[in-house]
């Protein structure tokens, strides 16, 4: 090593050292003639919680409230096929919904995401929890893989023992959501999420699955079902503790004239009419025990 190479790296050591100091937001002194100025960078705030959306519909606080989640978004499209994309089918689902529930009145509505945006998937609950949510939707679309003719929808509520090897597949495939290009999003302990599960309520699980009776009731003659359409899986968007919800899987975007059918307006007219029925009777039923 050259003596003038020596020389410029320790003329150079304290600049580096300073940069990278002032990088990660530390008060940083530096002498000026004789005096010390200090450098301040605010770091973020890591008490900083989940933004919550806004709550449309009525503004009494004693209206029901009701969280849709329209599935993946922004970097994750979800299931891809032939031009559909899951991400953009059941956000359109979710608008539907929220329209029809507001234009019917008497029901708050706020939504986890409103336009192409990514959420992890624990945080989509969490937002239902911490808003303190009477009922969470979750709107998906499927996958059949290299299977023709598969189609249908399917009505997901939460359970530790997936109900069928099927189902257990798909819960794999859901949670990995947050892993986008290899990275790892979701910043979440498995612990913490096990924890989350042992403490779902019983009555949280009964209302869930009275829910999910009410959807498959009320879609009768208007939706298009699944042969074997009620399922469980453990599914992380489902483990809120005392949030009712389920996870609709409205139909099978690998199937060209279902996923037709789902992205066009009288297919989410439709939804919107057999969900915000099911959604009003299942409500209602919860005012007459409380």
């Amino acid at each position: 090593m050259s003596f003038r190479f020596q020389i410029g790296l320790l003329l150079l050591l304290p600049v580096l050292v300073v940069g990278a100091l002032y990088a990660f937001g530390a008060a940083v002194p530096v002498p000026v003639l004789g005096r010390d100025y200090v450098v301040r960078v605010d770091l973020p705030d890591g008490t900083a919680t989940i933004g919550l959306p806004d709550i449309a519909g009525p503004s009494d606080p004693s209206r029901p409230l009701v969280v849709i989640d329209a599935g993946h978004g922004g970097p994750d499209p979800g299931t891809v096929s032939e031009g559909f994309r899951e991400k953009a089918i059941v956000l359109g689902l979710a608008r539907a919904l929220r329209d029809r529930l507001l234009d019917e009145g008497g029901i708050r509505v706020a939504m986890t995401r409103d336009d192409d945006s990514f959420i992890v998937l624990e945080e989509r609950a969490e937002i239902a929890r911490a808003m303190g949510a009477d009922l969470f939707l979750s709107i998906h679309a499927d996958s059949a893989g290299e299977r023709e003719g598969v189609t249908g929808a399917s009505i997901y509520t939460l359970s530790e023992n997936a109900s069928s090897e099927a189902a257990a597949r798909f819960a794999e495939r859901e949670n990995d959501a947050d892993i986008i290009n290899g990275v790892d999003l979701s910043g979440q302990d498995e612990s913490v999420n096990a924890i989350l599960v042992e403490l779902s309520q019983r009555r949280t699980s009964e209302r869930s699955a009275l829910f999910a009776e009410l959807i498959q009731r009320e879609g009768q003659g208007m939706l298009q079902f699944h042969p074997e359409p009620r399922r469980s899986a453990a599914l992380a968007v489902l483990r809120a503790p005392d949030v009712p919800g389920v996870l609709f899987e409205s139909g099978f975007v690998t199937n060209r004239e279902e996923a037709e059918r789902l992205a066009s307006v009288e297919g989410r007219e439709r939804f919107a009419d057999a969900m915000a029925r099911a959604i009003r009777v299942y409500l209602a039923r919860q005012s007459l025990e409380n």
